[in-house]
């Protein structure tokens, strides 16, 4: 009987130790995940566009399908390679961190760059010149899917770079909780967001009430708005956690001079509004300023990379580069 008691008393010790794990992973899975939260918002704004032109009932199951491509970039294709370099070669990921953060810089400097400049899109006539709806959605995943990879890589090394696991298995199974939960919350976002004017439509057309319908007409005509919000919210957020990436990995590297002076200007900042709202203006001015150095980056990157870059790439691909 005393055997009994002390083998369950050892697996009760071993329950409470697999408690604290799962709480201790759940935990720096959400801390990490918290940084990652300007790509996410990104993410979630960029996705409905590949939904633009399909009949409602094919916007779930592309969803799917993308989410399903998602979780395929990040658990079997990014993981392995993020815990590689975690324990390998962790001096490679702050310059891998540097070069996602110039990515997302070039990205939000060039939607403001085609904002200021609007220019007709080749790939918009190319969309048109499609004719077979089925050929245009796996064309239209394909290009959703390699976006949600580069995407994927900044989101995990963000989270990797923010997690502090006691162990490799601690690691990596924050990293797939982190990466698991982004991909359900970006696209469980996305599928209710494409869904909520089919849900107003009905409500317009079927409600009892004259709530229901008015509520319906309603959802309709902010759904457009939503979009238009999502997307400068998408662009600033690029822009800001780009600038941030670039300005912490210079100083990471030794060359702290602007990190410091946008630190003690923030400081100021916070300093120069009511005691309760010191925090929030010290955070607000140092994000405007990492921001404001993300689209200055960004510009210097536009030429190199529509005039460099995307020559060298289509000359070793083999495909014509696009203007």
């Amino acid at each position: 009987m005393s055997g009994l008691l002390a083998l369950l008393d050892d697996v009760a010790g071993i329950a409470k130790v697999a408690a604290a794990s799962v709480d201790d992973v759940a935990a720096a899975a959400g801390k990490a995940g918290a940084k990652t939260a300007g790509v996410i918002i990104d993410d979630a704004a960029v996705t409905p566009k590949y939904l633009q032109g399909f009949a409602p009932a094919r916007e779930l199951p592309i969803i799917w399908r993308i989410t399903r491509g998602s979780l395929f970039n990040k658990l079997i294709l990014l993981l392995p390679v993020a815990m590689l370099l975690a324990n390998f070669a962790p001096g490679a990921i702050t310059p891998l961190l540097m070069l996602g953060g110039s990515y997302l810089c070039f990205e939000g400097a060039e939607k403001i760059f085609h904002v200021l400049f609007p220019h007709v899109s080749h790939a918009i006539d190319e969309d048109m010149s499609i004719k077979d709806p089925g050929h245009l959605e796996e064309q239209k995943i394909k290009g959703a899917i390699k976006t949600d990879f580069i995407l994927s890589a900044e989101i995990m090394t963000i989270a990797l770079a923010a997690i502090e696991a006691p162990n490799v298995w601690m690691q990596a199974a924050t990293l797939a909780v982190v990466a698991i939960g982004v991909t359900l919350a970006v696209y469980g976002s996305v599928a209710l967001i494409v869904k909520m004017d089919d849900v107003g439509l009905y409500l317009a057309q079927n409600a009892h009430t004259g709530f229901g319908r008015g509520l319906g007409r309603g959802l309709v005509k902010f759904m457009p708005v939503l979009m238009k919000i999502l997307s400068v919210v998408g662009t600033a957020a690029m822009l800001w956690v780009g600038g941030s990436i670039i300005i912490h990995g210079l100083e990471v590297l030794g060359f702290g001079w602007l990190g410091h002076h946008i630190h003690d200007w923030a400081y100021a900042v916070g300093h120069a509004v009511p005691a309760a709202w010191e925090g929030f203006a010290e955070w607000s001015a140092k994000a405007a300023m990492d921001g404001v150095f993300g689209v200055a980056w960004g510009l210097v990157l536009i030429p190199l990379a529509t005039k460099v870059i995307g020559p060298v790439i289509a000359a070793v691909s083999g495909k014509k580069a696009s203007h």
